[in-house]
């Protein structure tokens, strides 16, 4: 038994989402969205860490880690959970950080999630992505779509991830799980191959790139279903960064492509639940219309919270209607409602109240 095994059993045994190692401080732990010291852990000095973090790794992603101070992979225990593993070096050292990744994913119906985000895994083609900071449980949602698409249909879908994090198993569908680093050399030529694989269904762990952008697009406008996440807030935010990441004058072009492929877009946040007893997740909800075209194309993403209040019979929502609405219901505090609103001034009156 590897000696950060102890650490990784701690997470899953005490409900915490991340373990925090860092040579010259003690071990921590976020749990329920804040982070604390580990209780009877003494200080890490460097050596130990660093023989504690090598035992788990494999020959490649340690020398990978030595060569360039950083890596990421994935490592599972058996019966306990998978980790998604981050090693770096800092001011006093090595550093190491881990993220559980649940053996069992949850199903769409235990997320308690909209039947609009529910409906988005019936579709058959374009780009619909999941948005939010880090933390704020997009794989989860994500994870869980899939898995519907794995229950009831008969598809090959290919995920590209680094790491990979929920391990899907073949019912239905037919998976081809990709990890960027070990089977492939980026999301990039992973994208481009998926393509040619017969995919009916691509996952993007993350679109940072142009490249990776770009192929996701026209990969949802040649008729494959195609999820992705970005780190972005809002809808208006996540078309805008997905043209930002084009030269000027080639943006004309790709909001055509965008307005033509985009299925949909779900901004997450997870606040802390009133009682601060867990957390809940707080969703915007942007679908497609015969609308949402002519103001991608045209660059006017600020008449899309026009576009989503005029959907609500089909089930879009804003953001701050969502906030407004938990808080109003008890859900979550005025105050954390306050600091992720984007107009502020609507919640002035809460929590004063």
């Amino acid at each position: 038994m590897a000696r950060l095994d102890e650490y990784l059993t701690y997470l899953k045994d005490h409900d915490c989402s991340d373990l925090h190692l860092a040579a010259g401080l003690e071990p921590r732990v976020r749990q329920k969205g804040k982070v604390r010291v580990l209780e009877g852990k003494g200080v890490l000095a460097d050596d130990d860490l660093r023989s504690m973090m090598k035992e788990i790794a494999s020959h490649k992603h340690w020398w990978d880690f030595e060569n360039s101070n950083d890596v990421d992979f994935a490592y599972g225990l058996e019966g306990i959970a998978r980790f998604r593993a981050n090693y770096f070096v800092q001011e006093n050292g090595a550093g190491a950080v881990f993220r559980i990744i649940p053996e069992e994913i949850i199903p769409l119906e235990k997320l308690k999630v909209s039947p609009a985000i529910e409906g988005l895994a019936d579709l058959e083609s374009g780009l619909v992505l999941v948005t939010g900071p880090t933390g704020s449980g997009k794989s989860t949602t994500l994870a869980a779509i899939i898995d519907k698409i794995n229950k009831n249909s008969s598809k090959h879908i290919v995920t590209i991830e680094d790491p990979v994090e929920f391990v899907h198993q073949n019912r239905g569908c037919i998976f081809s799980h990709r990890e960027v680093g070990l089977h492939t050399l980026g999301f990039g030529p992973a994208l481009r191959s998926g393509i040619r694989q017969d995919a009916d269904v691509i996952l993007v762990g993350e679109m940072r790139e142009q490249e990776t952008i770009g192929l996701a697009i026209t990969a949802a406008e040649m008729g494959m279903l195609v999820f992705g996440t970005l780190h972005t807030n809002n809808a208006a935010k996540t078309i805008d960064r997905m043209i930002d990441a084009f030269p000027a004058e080639e943006q004309n072009m790709v909001r055509v492509s965008l307005a033509e492929s985009l299925a949909g877009i779900v901004s997450q946040l997870l606040l802390p639940t009133a009682d601060g007893k867990g957390r809940i997740a707080c969703n915007e909800i942007l679908l497609k219309t015969p609308g949402l075209p002519n103001i991608i194309r045209d660059g006017n993403t600020q008449m899309l919270y026009s576009i989503i209040q005029s959907g609500k019979s089909d089930g879009m929502q804003a953001m701050d209607d969502v906030l407004f609405a938990y808080t109003n219901d008890g859900k979550i505090r005025a105050e954390d409602a306050y600091m992720k609103a984007n107009d502020k001034a609507r919640f002035e009156e809460l929590i004063k109240s």
